[in-house]
């Protein structure tokens, strides 16, 4: 008797737990049922993968959409149209909105605004100096993935500087929580040290040493109350260092901007479009960010999907904002160091859906299993296209890696067993869903 799917995908080659090799995969109900030859099998839609990698569905567990209240910028729609055109078939965004994502109504309102997203979706709760109490409560609601903490202050509002509050938060919770970790006394007391109109001076404002401070406050109040934490965009030599002694209670994110861009050459070329918190830095520390992938430090890849419109990007520094569209960009940035022999692949796929489903502890995605979510970004790594500003679907109009000519592309992106893109095109919009966690799962009726 034939074997009938609802979607097959055919003839790529898989990365998953098993390795490498040519093998089918099987789609019924949105859910993985069978991987191997499927070539006896007949399914309502057939995807010819030949020439392609499958790999697990890309999750970026940092993005800032901007929405409500800066949609000048971007909003949920646009962000995640980025999303699916560049292979991403989840995401993780922040609270610096406005009004910020601090009580269960603004994180009931944003589930609401989602329903236009084209990729799955997950928000984090903000924490502030008062909200330690309902911070219980948020990190139980469906489509929260934890709770997110600035230490030194980037975009918006939300600061949490001193240890009493990261101790009142981290008491608060049960699930991980993450950081953006810089110490916002130091950064006080250098804020002085900006020079107008270079933006070269934006590292030695927000140096190694207030990272470094920061992260080693935070693993010491993390051990002090015993809870989990996730240190956001790592940027430092010797956070690397420091991280590898407390893995057990740490996990950590590196960006691909980070792993890309130089100082000083990317503030002399791209001036603002390189600002960022924290920083770009220079050789020293990108080459220890790259010591740390290869030895397993880093346990995702997330982008800090950031966007300003090229009007704000064109005030001087240090009046220019920091931050820089990302999510569209990490799959062909990264598949190119891939190329370049600086990443494997299946390193990858640890670090953009294996490592998230591990610390997150997402329920059924991450992983290319039977059971678990048909999620697959597939890829051509032998493709070469250059990344371009009009290649940008974000509002804002810009990246930092335009002109940069890239080996490996993202061709599909499959959403619960449905194509969502394809070639360069939507097929399927505004098809996202929360994304769903072990330590909340839904209550069925």
């Amino acid at each position: 008797m034939t074997q009938t799917y609802d979607l097959i995908i055919k003839g790529g080659e898989v990365v998953n737990h098993a390795g490498r090799g040519r093998a089918d995969v099987g789609v019924t109900g949105g859910k993985i049922a069978k991987i191997g030859d499927l070539s006896s099998a007949s399914a309502g839609e057939t995807v010819d993968a030949a020439g392609l990698h499958v790999l697990p569905g890309v999750i970026d567990s940092q993005v800032h959409f901007r929405e409500p209240g800066l949609e000048w910028k971007e909003d949920l729609e646009t962000g995640s149209r980025c999303a699916v055109l560049g292979g991403v078939t989840a995401v993780f965004e922040m609270p610096n909105t406005n009004p910020a994502t601090t009580d269960p109504d603004s994180l009931t309102d944003k589930l609401k605004r989602a329903e236009r997203m084209h990729c799955d979706h997950a928000f984090y709760a903000g924490a502030t100096n008062e909200n330690a109490a309902v911070l219980t409560e948020m990190e139980r609601m469906t489509g929260c993935c934890g709770v997110k903490v600035f230490m030194g202050a980037s975009t918006g509002d939300l600061l949490v500087k001193d240890d009493e509050g990261v101790e009142r938060v981290l008491k608060a919770i049960k699930r991980r929580a993450a950081f953006h970790s810089e110490d916002e006394y130091r950064l006080e007391e250098r804020r002085k040290l900006a020079v107008d109109g270079d933006w070269t001076s934006h590292e030695i404002v927000r140096d190694a040493e207030a990272a470094i401070l920061s992260t080693k406050r935070l693993v010491r109040l993390a051990r002090k109350t015993g809870k989990r934490i996730h240190v956001l965009h790592i940027s430092t030599a010797e956070e690397v260092d420091f991280l590898q002694q407390h893995r057990d209670i740490a996990s950590c994110e590196v960006t691909p901007q980070h792993l890309t861009l130089e100082a000083p050459d990317a503030y002399e070329r791209l001036k603002a479009y390189a600002q960022m918190n924290p920083p770009i830095r220079g050789a020293k520390h990108r080459q220890a960010l790259w010591r740390g992938v290869d030895q397993g430090l880093f346990d995702v890849l997330g982008s800090d999907h950031a966007p300003h419109t090229k009007e704000e990007k064109a005030r001087p520094y240090p009046q220019s904002p920091s931050g820089m569209p990302g999510v569209q960009t990490l799959v062909p940035v990264m598949l190119n160091h891939v190329a370049e022999g600086r990443l494997s692949l299946e390193r990858f796929v640890d670090l953009t859906s294996h490592g998230a489903q591990r610390i997150f502890g997402i329920a059924g995605k991450g992983r290319m299993a039977t059971g678990w979510d048909a999620d697959f970004t597939l890829v051509d790594l032998k493709a070469k296209r250059t990344i371009t500003n009009e290649w940008s679907a974000s509002r804002c109009g810009w990246t930092p890696f335009d002109g940069m000519d890239v080996t490996g592309w993202p061709k599909a992106t499959i959403i619960r067993g449905r194509t969502v893109m394809r070639d360069d095109e939507i097929v399927a919009p505004s098809t996202g869903k929360p994304v769903h966690f072990m330590e909340t799962l839904p209550e069925e009726a």
